[in-house]
């Protein structure tokens, strides 16, 4: 898929992860909807970098606010190509002490919403024949941390729901996860000595792997690890 002209919308676009995607797809030719809920500012500034992208505000966890972001944003792209499920939240919380609101909220912000969001998208994709959807999930799903077992929980959901979804949307429409690893960490040498590569991987590492993942159109219905060879070491 060539870029120019295309329309994409990513969820959580406006920092991290998400700013960098957004920058690598504008780079490539694509108008962009930046995706923010509390980060109005920083998506505000991003959009003065990025010609031709919109911002959208909404918070993945409203329901109905939800469920207008994928019209609202090709109503204003004039379409829908690309859809990114950057947005997630993670929530340290040992196994004892994991309530039900926690558990809720996790799999409604990693799990459901970017479902729901690839249910409406890829009915637009494919009614107009062709588009793509990434959902990133996590290299940790098959060594989850004891801490975040919601969390992991709903990224391995993630991962399921892609698969599953490649195979509905199909042909018209590609569904893939890109599962980053060490990125923007706090403990930056442990998670380094703890990688084949004996390094952190970027913002910029995860946003070169969507920005291939929506060009190369014989992908689909699998997951690109992005974590230094962690899965190995």
């Amino acid at each position: 898929m060539r870029l120019d002209g295309k329309r994409a919308l990513v969820t959580g676009g406006a920092r991290r992860i998400g700013a960098a995607i957004v920058e690598s797809l504008t780079r490539a030719g694509a108008r962009v909807a930046i995706h923010c809920n509390r980060s109005l500012d920083e998506a505000k500034e991003l959009q003065h970098r990025c010609p031709g992208s919109i911002v959208i505000e909404a918070d993945l966890a409203d329901r109905d606010a939800r469920h207008a972001i994928v019209p609202e944003s090709a109503r204003a792209l004039g379409g829908l190509d690309i859809l990114v499920n950057n947005a997630s939240v993670w929530e340290a919380s040992p196994l004892p002490e994991i309530e039900p609101s926690h558990w809720d909220r996790a799999l409604e912000l990693n799990l459901t919403a970017p479902f729901f969001l690839a249910q409406q998208a890829g009915d637009i994709m494919k009614r107009d024949g062709s588009g793509v959807i990434v959902n990133l999930t996590d290299w940790g799903i098959r060594r989850p941390y004891t801490n975040q077992l919601a969390y992991f929980a709903a990224k391995g959901g993630l991962e399921a729901a892609t698969m599953g979804l490649a195979r509905a949307l199909s042909p018209e429409v590609r569904v893939l996860a890109v599962a980053p690893g060490a990125v923007l960490v706090e403990n930056e040498q442990e998670a380094a000595e703890a990688n084949l590569v004996q390094r952190i991987g970027s913002a910029e590492n995860i946003a070169d792997t969507v920005l291939f993942a929506v060009s190369n159109d014989f992908v689909t219905g699998t997951t690109l690890t992005v974590d230094g060879g962690r899965s190995l070491a």
